[in-house]
């Protein structure tokens, strides 16, 4: 079963699915970005990672009849597009591919600091929130300074108020 997953360069880009995976050909992106699918798939088969991904798979092509084609899985897919150099691309798909790049650049920036950066944020929470315990704890300690000097006072009022005992000296 093939699904239609998006459209470049009005080329239509499908997945097929084996074995309850997602893959996608590269033939018809490297087609619509105006790259060699071959060299591709020689780029990708020796690349370490990427190289024990991919398959092939019948799909429909473009002229509508069966063929095999070279897939890589759907994870991998967007990965492998960030390798793809825009020099190297059909001209009307350079400034896409471009975009593209500066775009997976920034996610990839985003995902390892902005953990680093959630982590600043929360350190910096949790050190006003201790702050502000802190406060609260010396302010209870006035309070309870201040209580106790009340109470004392009290006490010696009510003290000299039930025995009340001449003074010599105030």
């Amino acid at each position: 079963m093939q699904t239609l997953i998006s459209k470049i360069n009005g080329v239509d880009i499908v997945t097929v699915e084996r074995d309850g995976e997602i893959f996608v050909p590269i033939k018809p992106i490297c087609e619509a970005i105006g790259i060699d699918d071959r060299a591709q798939r020689d780029k990708i088969q020796s690349d370490e990672i990427l190289g024990s991904t991919g398959v092939l798979s019948t799909s429909v092509a473009a002229d509508g009849k069966e063929r095999e084609m070279f897939c890589l899985p759907l994870k991998y897919v967007y990965g492998w597009l960030f390798t793809i150099n825009p020099k190297n691309v059909a001209p009307e798909a350079r400034e896409a591919v471009a975009v593209y790049r500066r775009e997976c650049y920034d996610v990839l920036y985003e995902h390892f600091t902005g953990s680093m950066r959630r982590t600043i944020e929360t350190n910096n929470a949790e050190i006003e929130l201790l702050q502000q315990i802190n406060a609260a704890i010396s302010r209870e300690k006035d309070a309870k300074a201040d209580r106790r000097k009340a109470e004392e006072a009290l006490s010696k009022l009510r003290s000299e108020r039930l025995n009340p005992q001449p003074r010599l000296f105030p």
